[in-house]
């Protein structure tokens, strides 16, 4: 069966609810030198959670990224795995351009942002989500989910950001919006102004109401739903 086939199939018959939650919440990261692994991934501020280890050469470390609900670890003897062969690792940001200057001002190397070239057979670039072409520059219509820049660790374990900001329909239910940190609901927040700013234009006044507008422009944005004009 095709992937396209796939997909058909599933969109023709929704999962089931289940009784039980599967939540992903470790991503194993193979390196050679954990100590120069564990520099780097604390260099990105990201929260040290462990660094378990025992007399017969065993040691885990697991670091979490801020705001992600799934951490990584690494360390000696978890994993059969190549010293930089994880790759297509994705951090979702909701500002590519802040993330990147974060990662930046922390001495770490990152490329410039990037967006696909639309024929995902074709390019010679290294592969990516949307595949081997990478054209300069965020996406020129800033569409959620089309924006990227990518990294690597010292292994050469390679992470991307990835820009959304509206997730595709079905993805969040609208009674579930919740935002991981101030600045991505700062971000949000930004966006509904501009987005109101261009409501009370259509209005031609001053709108009293607007913080509901703000607030059905956000769930809805978070839920992937029509947006309020």
């Amino acid at each position: 069966m095709t992937i396209a086939g796939m997909n058909h199939t599933a969109a023709a018959n929704p999962a089931k609810s289940r009784a039980v939650d599967l939540k992903l919440e470790v991503v194993v990261i193979p390196v050679s030198d954990v100590d120069r692994a564990k520099a780097f991934y604390a260099s990105l501020g990201w929260r040290l959670d462990a660094d378990f280890a025992s007399a017969d050469g065993w040691r885990v470390i697991q670091f979490t990224p801020p705001g992600s609900a799934c951490s990584v670890i690494f360390g000696k003897n978890i994993t059969s795995a190549e010293p930089g062969s994880a790759q297509g690792l994705y951090l979702i940001v909701s500002d590519l351009e802040a993330a990147r200057q974060d990662l930046l001002a922390r001495g770490v190397k990152i490329s410039e942002p990037f967006h696909g070239g639309g024929d995902v057979h074709a390019g010679t670039d290294e592969p990516y989500l949307f595949g081997s072409i990478r054209l300069n520059g965020a996406d020129p219509k800033r569409g959620s989910y089309s924006s990227f820049a990518s990294f690597r660790d010292p292994d050469g374990n390679g992470w991307l950001f990835q820009e959304i900001t509206t997730r595709l329909p079905g993805r969040i239910e609208a009674t579930d919006t919740t935002f991981t940190s101030s600045s991505e609901l700062a971000g949000a927040l930004r966006r509904a102004a501009a987005a109101h700013g261009e409501h009370e234009k259509l209005t031609g006044g001053h709108d009293e109401n607007w913080p509901a507008w703000y607030a059905d422009y956000i769930v809805r944005e978070q839920a992937g739903q029509p947006l309020p004009t």
